[in-house]
């Protein structure tokens, strides 16, 4: 502890990887003064997760990281091979939502460098590697959480909540009785990360022989990942010889035209918690679930936690919300991640067939449905993977022309000034009553405004572009279609979380009902 650390802050957050660093950017923004600790002195070097969705890549924008803040390469396609049926599954990931690739492939140690020089621009935020939490008391109305650092040095540190972001092996977690539940797979797999000649591969591949599954896939820097199922009697020792992995990628390589980075045997889990919370203590990332790799959920999943959670401890700290809204990350999380996690396992057992008659079942089926337009469009088109969408969380219940508890699309627009923004860069990071077509503020009694402006909630209007007659202080043109009318129409209004969720909908002329009903979910009632 060379250097000095807070000994009271807001949010104390144990684990400093690529989620703790996210829900501190998140937290950063909002003024909240964090202490981020991990174990480890710097970031771990060693390749982990490699893919990242639409969604993640919206959720970095909104931790304040720019699009070019590390190298990505976006995946057109991934295929599934059959040794018996050829493709059976093909998904289409070209193209882009909410400005942002469907699908990229990522090098971690550069995502999480680019998160932490985002952190340093937050002055109330501190993050320290070499320092372990030894244990943490609940008191009620915080918690007292003891610190250790390599040097011996000990210290407490009194914070208002207590977030986990410590991976898999939590000690957070453990601390609260949380245990996993879940499946641990018995296979173990082989993971070899190489650097290639530029342009021999460029997207992601399943070969998906019951003798030995391979996925495979670029990644940036030139380089190549490969995952080999180990079979029965092989060890590790066994599988990270040179002379294994030479021969495990002669058919896409010579060993001259390799650089190996990294060769390391693990085991694939399907895993989460009873409750990602207690008490003043929450869990987010890989110490909440895990979510085997077979469709690229794991981190994406933990980005959504940070996303979903920050802005309520946020709300709650600055005294803008109850404390009971702090209730709903579990509800809207838990059943989320657990429908990713089935969604993995639903892919894995594509990927692991045991024997050449399941494969030929499984995968002739599925190559079957390829010629019912309906289902192949379902399947090609990221139909099968869940919306990030909650039945039961943090807004009013009912149906209007949007989806309450979804996300609203991000769209492109023009601002006041001329500018052209993402509408998430142009709305920022608050509440927002959201007018399409006209301006919500002129719906709104001077009571009712002064109460949502007070509640950290602003009022912002998407027009027409070249619209003069409607047109407000607060307007942004629609320049792509996306949310005028693309997602709804003209003379309609939303309330919109700051993670972009829907709390509530309907015609502007309701405006004022609209405000004064979404501020009794912030009141929790």
């Amino acid at each position: 502890m060379s250097f000095p650390i807070p000994s009271r802050v807001d949010v104390l957050i144990v684990g400093y990887g690529p989620v703790g660093a996210a829900l501190g950017c998140l937290l950063g923004r909002y003024g909240v003064t964090t202490l981020i600790v991990d174990k480890a002195d710097d970031i771990l070097m060693a390749p982990r997760a490699i893919a990242l969705d639409n969604e993640a890549l919206r959720i970095l924008q909104m931790a304040g990281l720019a699009h070019d803040a590390f190298d990505k390469v976006a995946i057109p396609n991934v295929r599934m091979h059959s040794p018996y049926v050829g493709e059976f599954a093909r998904i289409n990931t070209t193209g882009s939502i909410d400005g942002h690739p469907k699908l990229v492939t990522f090098y971690q140690p550069d995502l999480e460098r680019a998160l932490r020089r985002q952190i340093a621009t937050h002055g109330c935020v501190t993050a320290r590697g070499g320092i372990e939490m030894t244990h943490f008391v609940d008191t009620g109305d915080g918690v007292q959480a003891s610190l250790i650092g390599h040097d011996g040095q000990r210290m407490t540190v009194e914070t208002r909540y207590l977030i986990g972001a410590d991976g898999a092996g939590s000690a957070v977690r453990k601390a609260i009785g949380q245990a996993f539940s879940g499946q641990t797979y018995s296979e173990d797999w082989l993971i070899v990360d190489a650097r290639m000649p530029p342009g021999t591969f460029d997207h992601v591949e399943f070969l998906c022989n019951p003798d030995r599954p391979t996925p495979h896939m670029v990644a940036p820097g030139g380089r190549i990942r490969w995952e080999f199922m180990l079979k029965p009697g092989e060890t590790r020792e066994q599988m990270e010889s040179d002379a294994t992995i030479q021969r495990l990628l002669a058919p896409w390589a010579t060993t001259g035209e390799l650089s190996i980075e990294r060769k390391a045997v693990y085991r694939f889990h399907a895993r989460s918690c009873a409750r990602y919370s207690k008490g003043r203590v929450f869990l987010i990332g890989d110490a909440a679930h895990i979510t085997p790799p077979f469709v690229g959920q794991g981190l994406v999943s933990g980005l959504r936690d940070a996303a979903n959670l920050g802005w309520k401890l946020a709300w709650v700290l600055r005294g803008q919300a109850s404390a009971k809204i702090l209730d709903s990350y579990d509800r809207e999380r838990r059943p989320h991640a657990a429908k990713m996690i089935r969604l993995a396992k639903f892919m894995g057992r594509m990927v692991m067939p045991s024997n050449a008659a399941v494969a030929i079942a499984i995968h002739g089926f599925m190559r079957l449905l390829r010629l019912i337009p309906g289902l192949r469009a379902f399947f090609e088109e990221l139909g099968v993977k869940p919306q990030n969408r909650y039945p039961d969380g943090l807004f009013v219940k009912g149906r209007g022309r949007l989806p309450r508890g979804g996300m609203l699309p991000q769209g492109l627009v023009r601002d006041p000034g001329g500018a052209c923004r993402p509408s998430d860069d142009a709305l920022g990071p608050n509440l927002t009553l959201l007018g399409f077509g006209l301006d919500p503020d002129r719906h709104l009694d001077s009571a009712t405004r002064a109460d949502w402006q007070a509640r950290g909630g602003r009022i912002a209007q998407i027009s027409m572009s070249g619209e003069a007659l409607y047109r407000g202080d607060n307007a942004f043109d629609e320049l792509a279609n996306t949310l005028l009318p693309g997602a709804a129409p003209y003379g309609w209004c939303a309330v919109i979380r700051p993670d972009r969720q829907i709390i509530h909908d309907g015609p502007i002329g309701d405006a004022a009902r609209l405000v004064r009903e979404s501020i009794a979910v912030l009141d929790g009632n």
